[in-house]
Formats: structure tokens, C-alpha cells, sequence
């Protein structure tokens, strides 16, 4: 049984209860009302020939049944959150020499209400000159409203860009971050080791977007080099939000042999335990200094043991030169695709 059957076959009772009933509801509050448009649809094609119009697609829905609920359906427990429901990773040829920029588009297939707390992350870990970073969407962000405040607030959908210190121990300040907008949120703590991290609200939906950081000036700190690295994210129209900066010790620098993403639920005080959304989300082939990236493999693997583990409701498939993440019902998974391959193709160029 393949991964999608297998995402059919395990669809709890309660999910299917639930469409059922809304059919029922649906055709109940119809009535007469339904069979009387029905019949005069049916006169009206019989005398004028014309064809019906074309009835509106409903959207997608990203609701589902509890976790606790999919949960106790399938019969398997749940861990803590942040659930990593989906990690992918692409094992570049090289390192990249003169790093300057990293580009990784990302189209979801339908809106998340900010009800719900996911994060897209089409940065999932970076190393640049050994120094790490992560960055992404969420429908929840939050942080400090100044570099001097320290309550935190929460400002609905928006993106973000974080990164450590080097060893993960020594603080690192609101120095490294430069904002770009006064609606941006700071933040630099050690509940996730030491870092620093800007973030910017921005109310993204279904679509297709691009996630980008790109170097930016460099400066003389006490006699020594360091960079601005400048996070963006551009829609497919071309509307172009820019999220803030990071400060990174160094002139030039080396991008790791890798590139990652991950689709993940998490909590925040505003909702501790936040439902899981079904939604489908694709990552294109990503791009370093503006070029497509040389591939060795690529392959995705679903956490269960780690501060990641997640509930088993994702499925990532390899579809052309992409790589699709499909989130759904809680499911048992087969231990055998727990880690498997991704066989996709270079984009045409």
C-alpha cells in the first residue's frame, strides 16, 4: 500500500462522521427550496438550450477533528509539542563558496487560520560559516514590540528569521538585529539556546511565495568584519515584504552542503494545544546565489523519538522537482518509510 492509500485508509471515524453530518445538514436546510431550483434549472435547459452556469468551487478547508481526538481514533499517543510533522532534506554536491543569497519557494494549497498554530519553514537549519539560522511563515507570531520591552505580543500571521550564536551558549543580543518596519517584533533569549531573531507581520494565505535571505552591508565591529544578512519574502506577484536583518561575524562566507525545510505545529501561550491543520504545502527546488542548487539526493523523514517527534499525518511525495507535504489525519505509519527518498528531477531550465 502506497503513502496515499495509506493516508486514505486511516482516516478516523470522527473525520468522516463529521463531513457526513454536514452533508446531511446541507441537503436538510435545502428542502423544497432544492428541488424547486432543481426543476426550474431543468425547464430553463429544456426550453432555452443554454448551459448552466458555473457553480464556485467551496475552498479548502484546513479544519480537522482534536489531535486528541485523530489521536485516540488511531490508537497511539501523543508527544509534546513543537510537532515536526514533516522534516526534508536536500544533500547539496558542495559547500557554496561566496554564499551570498539562499531563495526556497513554497506554495500552500489553501488559507490556515491564525486559530491554528503552524510554521512553515522554507529555511528549516542553515549553516553559514558554521554559524546556525532557521526561518519561515507562521500563523502566529509573536515577540517583543521594541528592543527595550520585554513583554511579549502576538501579531497574527507574519515571517520570520532567527539565528544562534555560534556555540549556542553565549548570549547574543538585539544588536545583531536590525528591523525593518515598526510593526516588526524582536527577540533574544536562551529557552531554544542563545539567539537573536526579527519578525514581521504579514497576512499570507493560499499561494506561492518565496522565502529569501540575502547578504547585505558589511561593517568594522572593533576592528573586526561583520554582515547584515536581510530576510525577504516576495509573493508570485511580485510583492515584496521585507522581514528585517541578522547580524553575522565575518566579510565572506561558506553555505553548508545542505538545505532543509519542515512543516511543524506548535504552541504558544495564546493556544497551548493547537489543532493540526490539513493542508498540502510544496517546497520548489531551491536556489543558492541565484542558481538552481546541485543535487546529490533528497529525501524526508518524519520524527517520533526527538524534541521534534511528531504524530504520525504527513506524507511528503516527490512530484516533478518538487517536494509535496501533505498533512491530514493522525495515522500508525509503516517504521520502513519513516526516512525515505524523494526522487525528484532538476527543474527545466
Amino acid at each position: 500500500m502506497n503513502h496515499r492509500s495509506i493516508t486514505h485508509h486511516v482516516l478516523s471515524h470522527k473525520a468522516a462522521a463529521l463531513f457526513a453530518g454536514n452533508s446531511l445538514r446541507f441537503l436538510a436546510a435545502m428542502g423544497a427550496a432544492g428541488l424547486l431550483i432543481a426543476v426550474w434549472a431543468g425547464n430553463s435547459l429544456a426550453s432555452d438550450q443554454i448551459a448552466p452556469a458555473a457553480v464556485a468551487t467551496p475552498p479548502l478547508s484546513a479544519e480537522q477533528p482534536s489531535p486528541a481526538d485523530m489521536a485516540k481514533a488511531a490508537g497511539v499517543k501523543l508527544p509534546s509539542l513543537p510537532w515536526h510533522t514533516a522534516n526534508i532534506w536536500w544533500e547539496l554536491v558542495s559547500e557554496t563558496e561566496n554564499f551570498e543569497m539562499l531563495e526556497q519557494t513554497v506554495t500552500i494549497d489553501r488559507d490556515v487560520s491564525p486559530t491554528m498554530n503552524l510554521y512553515i519553514a522554507p529555511m528549516g537549519v542553515a549553516m553559514i560559516s558554521g554559524m546556525q539560522c532557521y526561518g519561515g511563515i507562521q500563523t502566529n507570531i509573536n515577540g517583543w514590540a521594541t528592543k527595550e520591552s520585554r513583554e511579549r505580543v502576538f501579531r497574527g500571521k507574519g515571517a520570520i528569521f532567527s539565528r544562534w550564536s555560534n556555540d549556542k551558549k553565549t548570549p547574543i543580543g538585539l544588536d545583531h538585529v536590525l528591523t525593518a518596519g515598526e510593526d516588526c517584533l524582536v527577540e533574544s533569549a536562551g529557552y531554544e539556546g542563545e539567539f537573536a531573531s526579527v519578525r514581521r507581520p504579514f497576512e499570507w494565505t493560499k499561494g506561492t511565495y518565496t522565502y529569501r535571505i540575502r547578504k547585505d552591508k558589511t561593517e568594522q565591529i572593533d576592528g573586526q568584519p561583520h554582515t547584515w544578512f536581510t530576510c525577504e519574502v516576495e509573493t508570485k506577484d511580485c510583492c515584496q515584504i521585507t522581514v528585517g536583518s541578522l547580524r553575522f561575524e565575518g566579510e565572506t562566507f561558506k553555505f553548508w552542503p545542505k538545505q532543509s525545510a519542515f512543516v511543524e505545529v506548535y504552541s504558544t501561550r495564546q493556544i497551548p494545544r493547537s489543532h493540526i491543520p490539513a493542508v498540502e504545502v510544496t517546497f520548489g527546488w531551491p536556489k543558492i546565489n541565484g542558481q538552481p542548487v546541485k543535487l546529490k539526493r533528497a529525501h524526508a523523514y518524519y520524527p517520533d523519538k526527538s524534541t521534534q517527534a511528531s504524530p504520525d499525518c504527513a506524507v511528503v511525495t516527490a512530484e516533478g522537482s518538487n517536494c509535496v507535504v501533505k498533512v491530514g489525519p493522525i495515522f500508525v505509519r509503516d517504521e520502513a518509510t519513516r526516512r525515505h527518498e524523494l526522487l525528484i528531477v532538476p527543474p527545466a531550465e
